[in-house]
């Protein structure tokens, strides 16, 4: 008897992962900045194919909560390539890992604990459902800690999908220039499902 056909489903983020070439600066942000407990660690000799040799490295684990980790490759005996320097500006903190926290309260202490131990952090700043603080890692990784400010509703889902289906529309007519025309396009579409209702 065949067993019942599974659906594949996700449960939540195991793991963020990034090269260093700062080990004690790393494990002294995370461990003792952060608070975060070093919980595993991974070291293995280089493999790879002929062309190119896998590094020596040690990758090592901090448990970032409910279940999840933050972990980090330091590659023995490497230099760090420019193509992996996280850029400048506004683009460079689109890559980054964010990390919840039940109350802004809760988001003000993380606030007060970062300024406390040196590092530079962002005023609070307000993302319509969400209440962060920005600040970067001695790799100059980009981190955030994040209050809900509301939950998200079947409304928000549904303002979502039409966002987006108008971006996807202008981007393959070659037309997605501005944010203007995205919400010029989702307007029709609310337009069009108010009158199909």
């Amino acid at each position: 008897m065949a067993s019942p056909k599974l659906t594949p489903r996700l449960h939540g983020v195991d793991h963020t992962a990034h090269p260093t070439w700062k080990l004690r600066e790393t494990v002294e942000f995370y461990r003792d900045v952060m608070g975060l407990p070093l919980i595993h660690a991974i070291t293995a000799k280089g493999w790879g194919r002929e062309k190119e040799q896998h590094a020596d490295f040690l990758h090592f684990f901090f448990d970032s909560g409910n279940g999840s980790t933050i972990a980090f490759f330091y590659y023995i005996g490497t230099s760090q390539p420019d193509l992996l320097k996280p850029p400048r500006g506004y683009m460079g903190m689109a890559n980054h890992t964010a990390w919840a926290v039940d109350s802004p309260a809760e988001l003000t202490a993380w606030k007060e604990r970062l300024l406390a131990r040196g590092v530079k952090v962002s005023e609070e700043i307000r993302h319509e459902t969400i209440e962060s603080i920005y600040f970067r890692d001695p790799n100059f990784y980009p981190l955030e800690i994040t209050a809900k400010l509301r939950s998200l509703h079947q409304l928000d889902a549904d303002d979502a999908a039409m966002s987006v289906q108008a971006a996807i529309e202008l981007e393959s007519a070659g037309a997605f220039s501005t944010i203007d025309a995205m919400w010029k396009r989702k307007a029709e579409l609310v337009e069009a499902r108010i009158a199909a209702e």
